[in-house]
């Protein structure tokens, strides 16, 4: 969409994976924790309320999606799902999968061990992983 541009930050952080009609969806680059962002791309968004109703719906099922998604290919004891925004102003959507006994559990992850960045190997893995239960799920 005209006007959207990525922020720095999580550009540095994460690897594109997706683009969903509303969200790209992108891998962070932190391996204990298998991760997704999904970032409305329409310009100057901070907050949900900041979408319109209709925008609002297709990013619930975005949402739905990507973590439908990341639990069938992880096998995730529960997820996480937050947007918060105080560090990275623009309005991103995380995704986390998480597991009894993770460096964090049972607290949030923010904050709870340095990230660990992905080996390449693992991380191609996972994308097409990512990918392929993407596409089995709108097909």
């Amino acid at each position: 969409m005209s006007g959207f541009s990525l922020h720095p930050r999580l550009a540095a952080d994460t690897f594109p994976l997706t683009e969903f009609p509303l969200c790209h969806v992108r891998l962070m680059n932190d391996a204990t924790y298998p991760w997704l962002i999904l970032v409305p791309a329409r310009p100057e968004l901070a907050e949900i309320i900041d979408l319109d109703v209709a925008q609002q719906s297709v990013l619930i099922s975005e949402i739905d999606a990507a973590a439908r998604s990341l639990r069938q290919v992880t096998g995730s004891d529960k997820l996480n799902v937050a947007a918060l925004g105080n560090e990275v102003r623009q309005l991103h959507i995380h995704v986390i999968a998480r597991f009894v006994g993770d460096p964090a559990w049972p607290k949030p992850v923010w904050g709870a061990v340095p990230a660990r960045p992905y080996e390449i190997k693992a991380k191609d893995t996972l994308i097409r992983r990512l990918e392929d239960a993407f596409a089995a799920a709108s097909a």
